[in-house]
């Protein structure tokens, strides 16, 4: 997610817009709505980025990966349609806690710095018009959705995956970067392999001992 790709593109350093926010937000509340506005023209993708990186590094937020997903979701599927970055009044009322960029910088900025030292223009064909980049963000927007599915605790990196797919299209797309994309399609196609994997062990589980389950109150057939 960008701006124009006719556009000249502008150097990205997201850390340091991070670095920005957490000196801003040091000692007082972070209100959605806010961030919003403050970011600018990348606002949906950095907001995206924000929103999605502490699902993919180790700062715990429980809880909040429906609401943060569904940020993503509104976020991803303007841009896909042309529309500017827009959320609704509830979620521009979100506050985040003080000192949360702060946590977010400290607990991503290995991440962070390994993908801005490793991105940059190429493979510019999959990336050199607006139509592929909102093509490519149909990709944030699934990751969103499965990224707001109420799962339990295990099985394991079932935000994770789908937070890093987020994270790097979306800043592959911002670095007009092909083969960041291609990263982050290959890491989706896993993802959803994952998510089938699992799918279809609790299913199996499930027929396996609900019959069981059943007999032994005496409902079987």
């Amino acid at each position: 997610m960008s701006t124009s790709a006719g556009a000249a593109v502008e150097p990205v350093d997201f850390s340091q817009e991070l670095r920005a926010l957490s000196e801003r937000y040091r000692e007082q509340p972070a209100p959605l709505g806010e961030i919003l506005d403050e970011l600018g023209p990348r606002a949906s993708a950095l907001l995206v980025v924000i929103c999605a990186l502490p699902f993919s590094t180790p700062i715990s937020i429980p809880g909040l990966s429906a609401l943060f997903g569904l940020v993503i979701l509104l976020l991803a599927t303007r841009f896909f349609m042309g529309l500017p970055p827009w959320l609704p009044g509830r979620l521009r009322r979100l506050v985040l806690p003080a000192k949360f960029f702060t946590r977010l910088l400290s607990a991503s900025s290995r991440l962070v710095g390994w993908l801005e030292r490793r991105m940059r223009m190429r493979f510019h064909v999959l990336v050199d018009a607006e139509w592929k980049l909102r093509f490519h963000t149909g990709i944030v927007i699934v990751s969103a959705l499965l990224l707001m599915l109420p799962l339990p605790p295990l099985p394991p990196f079932t935000n994770t995956l789908p937070a890093l797919v987020a994270v790097i299209m979306t800043f592959s797309t911002l670095k007009r970067d092909g083969a960041g994309v291609l990263a982050g399609y290959a890491i989706f196609v896993f993802t959803v392999g994952y998510f089938i994997f699992w799918s279809a062990l609790v299913v199996e589980m499930v027929q396996r001992y609900g019959d069981k389950l059943l007999n032994m109150f005496g409902l079987g057939a």
